[in-house]
């Protein structure tokens, strides 16, 4: 099974764990030639992929399109393969200026192409490319908050350089530690946000002789205020989050310990990942069914996206150095990670049965087995970045990337509803 690990965050030591342990550019061109030959290096180009195995062909001709106002029994968004597409990436490096640095892939090295030549080909239909336009068309006058981790910036950064395509953005806020960032869409009033949480509920480091230990305290009765406050003043949320639970944590309900994960305590009973995220989500759920002023607000679940460390953790010398796609038949549909996206999709539905229709929406951005099939997708450290200080990063996704599929089927998913 492939390890998962904990995220490096800015500003942050990384304590990693997995889940077998605590689970130049030098612009000074003369020619047009130099210029072209350096879009070359560091623009992913549409060259003709290797399908690997079990992978086939697109059968786009005998398959309906995902259309405004049409919605089709056989078409599952969340089920399919990754088909090749030589259009390559809708944005790359160069045309989108937001692109982090940690996730710049071909700014950094990456020589290879083929991990942008892909698409996602949904089981029974074929789901067209992200169009700005159309998002705006849907969009306008509202707000969207991605809420989570450092996973979920990576989501809201994707959409930021789609949408910067057709209009750039205003950069209107970021705090001190730059985890609350806000962007502005003036020309269609539309307000992009992250909103970052670690746990979704309250989470406190333990410290020892005033160090951290890397050991946390969770109330799962007390929602993490730093992003639940924001909830009111939004139209639609897209909730996810899970790489901080594979460390050591104590759950507190009702003032008493309720269990713990990847502990060795007596009279303390092991709980493990899966149980912790549940309950987590739940929490965050009941928060947002149970909010006043949260009434027409949609809330989308993003779930469980993997990491693809082989041979080791993030701190163990583990890597992910593979160049493309996997097929439907060479990935586990039972894996840990596919479970841990299931519970996920089982408390989106719970909250769906137990709230208010007329209140808040529920959906999900089911994403785990199209992720589990794209090894080849994350900036690692071979491709010589050096953001990492030494470390693969296994966890995150490079832009232009796989990590785009995620908003081609958000807008599959909003034009559905709308319809």
């Amino acid at each position: 099974m492939k390890s998962s690990a904990s995220l490096c965050e800015d500003r942050e030591r990384c304590l990693i764990t997995n889940m077998g342990r605590f689970t130049p550019l030098l612009f000074g061109c003369t020619s047009v030639t130099f210029i072209f030959s350096i879009f070359i290096l560091f623009s992913p180009l549409p060259l003709a992929p290797t399908i690997p195995k079990q992978l086939h062909q697109d059968d786009d001709h005998t398959t309906p399109l995902i259309k405004p106002h049409q919605s089709d029994e056989r078409c599952d968004l969340f089920k399919g393969h990754w088909v090749p597409d030589e259009k390559g990436s809708p944005y790359t490096n160069w045309s989108c200026t937001t692109i982090p640095d940690s996730k710049n892939c071909f700014k950094h090295g990456r020589k290879d192409t083929d991990f942008v030549n892909w698409r996602w080909k949904p089981q029974g239909c074929h789901l067209p490319r992200f169009d700005p336009a159309t998002f705006f068309r849907l969009f306008q006058g509202k707000k969207l908050a991605f809420v989570g981790d450092s996973v979920s910036r990576n989501h809201m950064e994707s959409l930021l350089c789609l949408l910067s395509q057709e209009e750039v953005p205003r950069d209107i806020y970021k705090d001190s530690e730059d985890r609350f960032r806000t962007w502005y869409f003036p020309r269609h009033d539309f307000t992009l946000m992250i909103l970052w949480s670690k746990f979704l509920v309250e989470g406190e480091e333990r410290m020892s002789n005033g160090t951290a230990s890397g050991v946390y305290d969770l109330y799962l009765d007390k929602i993490d205020n730093s992003w639940a406050q924001k909830v009111p003043e939004i139209d639609f949320a897209i909730i996810s989050n899970a790489h901080w639970f594979f460390r050591p944590m104590y759950l507190h309900k009702g003032g008493k310990v309720m269990g713990c994960v990847y502990c060795n305590e007596e009279g303390v009973e092991e709980v493990g990942v899966g149980f912790a995220l549940r309950m987590a989500f739940r929490a965050a759920f009941e928060y947002i069914n149970g909010c006043e002023k949260c009434k027409g607000m949609v809330t989308l679940l993003r779930t469980f996206s993997p990491a693809h460390f082989e041979n080791g953790s993030w701190n163990t010398g583990g890597g992910c150095s593979r160049t493309s796609p996997l097929g439907k038949g060479e990935v586990d549909l039972a894996s840990f990670e596919r479970q841990l996206g299931n519970i996920q999709v089982e408390e989106m539905e719970r909250a769906k049965r137990g709230g208010d229709i007329r209140v808040v929406k529920f959906g999900a951005l089911d994403v785990t087995t199209a992720m589990l099939m794209r090894p080849d997708g994350h900036p690692g450290a071979h491709w010589g970045n050096k953001w990492m200080k030494g470390y693969n990063d296994c966890v995150h996704w490079c832009l232009p990337g796989p990590i785009d599929a995620w908003n081609d089927i958000l807008l599959a998913v909003l034009v559905r509803e709308a319809g």
